[in-house]
């Protein structure tokens, strides 16, 4: 079985931009690709899981998701980094969906689709919602990053927060998880 880390994209691999469908604003955090290059040479796979609301509300279309994914990936390809899925929940907060965070519903499909081992994986987000979805799925932490909105997190709820990793930004994480692996 697979060792895996499961990343929130918005606020954890690039600068938040409210409802972010243009490929040109993507902003990916200085040191994000040779982070996530390590994580892939210590064994990791890697998984995006992402709510994207935005298109459920009609601010903008699954392909504008679609383009901002692909420039992602060309971006972090540079450093050799790839990902296994990329799994999204296109439905605003009101409507049903069976995939939005906080449902584990993607990390279970990941775990039987890519044989993962979800207690020896991690789940990496900057909302409550991202530590929720990797507490429920039972992996073996969720990690919260102060950037996008996990430092006024960190400072709202700090009981909430407490059981998770609390580190500055994805170069943080990737260190915490190879040190706590």
């Amino acid at each position: 079985m697979s060792r895996a880390v499961f990343i929130d994209r918005d606020g954890t691999l690039n600068v938040e931009r409210h409802y972010l469908h243009d490929p040109e604003a993507l902003e990916i955090f200085p040191g994000t690709g040779l982070a996530l290059r390590r994580l892939m040479d210590a064994g990791y796979v890697l998984f995006i899981v992402t709510n994207q609301s935005g298109i459920g509300r009609g601010y903008y279309t699954e392909a504008d998701m679609h383009a901002v994914n692909a420039r992602l990936a060309q971006i972090l390809a540079e450093d050799g980094v790839w990902f296994e899925k990329i799994y999204f929940a296109p439905e605003a907060p009101e409507e049903k969906s069976p995939g939005r965070k906080p449902s584990p519903k993607f990390l279970r499909e990941a775990e039987s689709e890519f044989c993962v081992d979800l207690a020896q994986s991690y789940m990496v987000g900057d909302k409550l919602l991202d530590l929720q979805c990797g507490w429920k799925a039972g992996v073996k932490k969720s990690i919260l990053v102060r950037t996008g909105y996990g430092s006024d997190l960190e400072c709202d709820e700090p009981d909430t927060v407490a059981k998770a990793a609390i580190v500055d930004d994805i170069t943080a994480a990737v260190d915490w998880i190879l040190e706590n692996a």
